[in-house]
């Protein structure tokens, strides 16, 4: 998991706010274990438990670290799956040699692991935690201590579990009413810069070309001024509903503006996605909304260059549909291909045609 964020981020990327909570949240949680293992070292050796002291070293030296991972490099060191493994042992030998002294950390090491772990690892390490201290307790206390320990320490990982499923499930309702339109359930505006970028990225890490297009509405603001706004809402529903028909998973479309879309298409060349895009504009067209509502809809396509950030690859796709538009609507435009740059001794070569 890469907890490298940067800050500048957080603010308009829902999906990165999430993380960088959850980075602060494990860095935390290592710093303050730190911080209460690291007494038990020595009073662990001076009363000669040299085994427990170790092993009290190796834990506080992995929160080490996962907080220097995190801190330098913007990772989770070995995704935290060793602080469980520390935490397990360290408590039950704790446990078998000081007894009752040694249980008492056992109930927040559990509680921990739901937050440093993925759900699932978290429930299958607190089960093999719980039962491993419950062997322990068989062995060192009294029948009615291992029962009440047993069970304590279970109600304790479940209450825990219960409230990590509930806070998991809260994030990803949170971050998809964030990052989605509500009325279509397209993405919007949060979701944009990120997944242009990355696209733009595989240009040029990879030479694999994307595409994008935009398409508006012709004349949407008459269907709302004829029919009225609960119609025009559901224009805009059955729009997208018929566009992702002809999407593949891959394809991410976004709702951009009152009847603006947005598509963007992985590895699809300029030819493919006008090819496409036609397909859609006859869609559209071919068949009413709500039975009685003739729609028709402009589009622009662009493909992404080499060297160009997503806000003038957008551009380019939104001056294309201003031509459409221009042109009479109902048709797409293919955006014009940024002229290259002009190098030295260069000056002299004509103007290439662009597309």
């Amino acid at each position: 998991m890469n907890f490298s964020v940067p800050p500048s981020t957080l603010a308009t990327n829902p999906t990165l706010a999430v993380l960088g909570f959850k980075r602060q949240l494990v860095y935390h949680l290592h710093f303050w274990a730190f911080i209460a293992v690291a007494p038990l070292v020595m009073v662990q050796w001076q009363q000669s438990h040299y085994l427990l002291s170790a092993l009290l070293v190796l834990f506080g030296a992995n929160a080490l670290l996962v907080i220097a991972f995190l801190r330098f490099r913007g990772t989770y060191f070995l995704k935290g799956r060793l602080f469980p493994l520390f935490a397990v042992v360290c408590a039950a030998y704790s446990t078998h040699i000081n007894g009752h002294a040694g249980l008492y950390w056992a109930y927040p090491a559990a509680t921990a692991l739901f937050f440093l772990l993925p759900l699932r690892e978290a429930i299958g390490s607190n089960i093999i935690f719980v039962v491993v201290m419950a062997v322990v307790s068989f062995l060192r206390f009294p029948e009615a201590d291992f029962w009440r320990i047993t069970f304590s320490l279970g109600l304790t990982c479940l209450f825990a579990m219960i409230f990590a499923f509930l806070v998991g499930r809260l994030q990803q309702e949170l971050t998809r009413l964030a990052t989605t339109d509500p009325l279509t359930g397209c993405l919007n505006r949060s979701q944009l810069a990120d997944i242009l970028n990355g696209q733009i990225q595989m240009r040029e890490r990879y030479e694999r070309v994307s595409s994008l297009i935009l398409l508006d509405l012709d004349y949407f603001k008459t269907i709302n001024d004829q029919w009225g706004h609960m119609a025009g809402d559901k224009v805009l529903t059955e729009m997208a509903l018929r566009l992702r028909s002809r999407l593949r998973e891959s394809d991410q479309l976004f709702r951009i503006g009152g009847e603006e879309f947005m598509i963007v298409l992985p590895e699809t060349r300029q030819k493919d996605a006008d090819v496409l895009t036609n397909q859609l504009l006859t869609s559209i067209s071919a068949r009413p909304f709500l039975e009685d509502i003739k729609v028709t809809a402009s589009a622009s396509v662009a493909e992404v260059s080499k060297g160009e950030t997503w806000s003038v690859w957008l551009n380019r796709a939104d001056q294309a549909l201003y031509e459409a538009k221009s042109r009479g609507r109902n048709q797409v435009v293919n955006a014009a291909r940024p002229l290259p740059v002009v190098g030295r001794g260069a000056e002299n070569m004509p103007d290439s045609a662009s597309g």
